[in-house]
């Protein structure tokens, strides 16, 4: 017998019908369930998304409402304050409780917050699930009950730990009768026009579809190729965790799966190297959750009010946003992100480090930058990615460890192959002169730029900078 006659699922980063734990309960318990997406309502532009990521949102979401359409059940629409559409819903449908899987982040958990006293107000039940990671951030802790500021031992207590396994798909959902639906969004609604088309396919069957592809090939020989941006040889499921359309369960017990059946030492290495990085996601969603502060300032005391240059000033933010820096490899990677939304991890770390250590700018206003328009984009692995590139965050990069552009290009596109895809200016140019500063600071060829900076002077700059702030802060105290 149902526990509840109706309830409200309510989806938020959780687009799929397959290892879904809040809707799956849902299901199991009411006889009727009203899913429900509610709609944000601002306009123009918004400091973490931008016409890409909501066009790769509306295609997740048009993409749940055909599968819970097969499953005999509807997608409802509701466009507003989470809190405001979640009680008229409540009212509308008489509903009894409220499901949801829990958010990672600081505003999604207020959020959650506000809805429980919202069920206690209307005397309602409110169930709320671990979803979005395998390990929520009070399971990982040192042995004295605090959070972990260092990567490698966080993740040795995160791979000890057990793993849950991926819930059943819902094949079956009943939903009442008589509710406005409500329409799919598109990106109009938020005032965005997207200028190309997608170069990742949204939605549920696409995000299987790439799991099935990297299991099958790319994390096999993950460790040998990912650093290589010319291969393209990553799984390319940041996206589909982000927005919940494949579960971090299944991506990592499928890939538990490869592990064991690997027939070679070297594939095996290579499967847990990809492993890890799913223990990275979830370092820095338990930084963010335990150091909110973050997106404000930076993670490390010792470095907040460190001397940065006005993004305003010049031209220097504007050319390393649109790919015009001079510097082949930097440039490389802002224009593949301008055009597909995506950016090789290795070339992520380049143009940080570029950014903060070269151009002097405060990570912010690259991080983000990169959030309006990774289609990835996850708010905690951002901020992380951007404060190590720094020198400011957990576990960061030490100040003095500065990329250099050229020598970085010799290591990882020898041959120029990832710099000719995305800057065909250059496709004449021999790849072994992207490997060092053109002599004179002199253009590579008539139609591309000079490089912006010294590489050489800048990183003297920066260590001075970072020196001058250490001194400082040493004499203060």
């Amino acid at each position: 017998m149902a526990r509840y006659k109706t309830v409200i699922h309510w989806f938020r980063r959780d687009l799929r019908l397959s290892d879904n734990v809040a809707l799956s309960q849902a299901v199991a318990e009411a006889e009727e369930v009203v899913p429900v997406y509610i709609q944000s309502s601002w306009r123009g532009q918004h400091h973490w998304t931008g016409p890409g990521r909501q066009a790769f949102l509306c295609g997740c979401l048009e993409s749940l409402a055909g599968n819970l359409a097969h499953a005999g059940g509807r997608l409802f629409f509701r466009r507003g304050a989470a809190k405001v559409e979640l009680e008229k819903l409540i009212r509308e449908s008489g509903a009894e409780a409220i499901y949801l899987n829990r958010d990672p982040d600081p505003y999604g958990r207020e959020m959650e917050k506000s809805v429980r006293e919202l069920c206690h107000k209307m005397g309602i039940a409110f169930h709320d699930f671990q979803d979005a990671v395998l390990h929520e951030p009070h399971e990982v802790l040192t042995g004295a009950g605090n959070p972990y500021k260092v990567y490698t031992p966080y993740s040795r207590n995160w791979f000890a730990l057990g793993k849950h396994e991926p819930a059943p798909t819902v094949r079956s959902v009943r939903t009442p009768a008589g509710l406005e639906p409500g329409k799919v969004p598109v990106p109009g609604d938020w005032g965005l026009t997207l200028e190309r088309p997608l170069a990742l396919e949204p939605g549920e069957k696409a995000a299987r579809a790439r799991l099935k592809s990297a299991i099958a090939t790319s994390i096999g020989a993950y460790a040998e190729t990912r650093n290589d941006p010319a291969a393209d040889a990553t799984s390319h499921l940041g996206a589909d965790l982000r927005y919940g359309t494949i579960s971090v369960r299944e991506v990592y017990h499928r890939s538990q799966e490869a592990l064991t059946q690997a027939p070679s030492a070297a594939q095996r290495t290579s499967i847990q190297a990809f492993q890890k990085q799913l223990a990275w996601r979830e370092f820095f969603m338990a930084i963010l959750h335990h150091f909110p502060e973050v997106l404000e300032t930076d993670f490390n005391p010792d470095w907040r009010g460190l001397e940065w240059d006005d993004p305003e000033e010049g031209d220097k933010f504007e050319r390393w946003k649109t790919g015009r820096t001079g510097f082949p490899i930097v440039d490389a990677g802002m224009r593949q992100l301008l055009e597909t939304g995506y950016m090789h991890n290795r070339v992520r770390m380049i143009t940080a480090m570029f950014l903060t250590k070269d151009l002097h700018i405060h990570w912010r206003h690259g991080e983000a930058h990169f959030m309006r328009h990774l289609l990835d984009g996850e708010i905690a692995n951002n901020n992380g990615g951007w404060q190590w590139s720094a020198g400011t965050g957990a576990d960061a990069a030490p100040y003095f460890r500065i990329q250099n552009p050229w020598t970085q290009t010799a290591s990882y596109d020898p041959d120029g192959v990832y710099i000719k895809r995305w800057l065909p200016e250059l496709a004449k140019v021999d790849p072994k002169r992207f490997q060092k500063a053109p002599e004179g600071g002199a253009k590579l060829c008539a139609d591309y730029f000079a490089p912006l900076v010294d590489h050489k002077t800048e990183r003297e700059e920066t260590l001075a900078r970072f020196k001058r702030h250490r001194g400082a802060g040493a004499e203060v105290r």
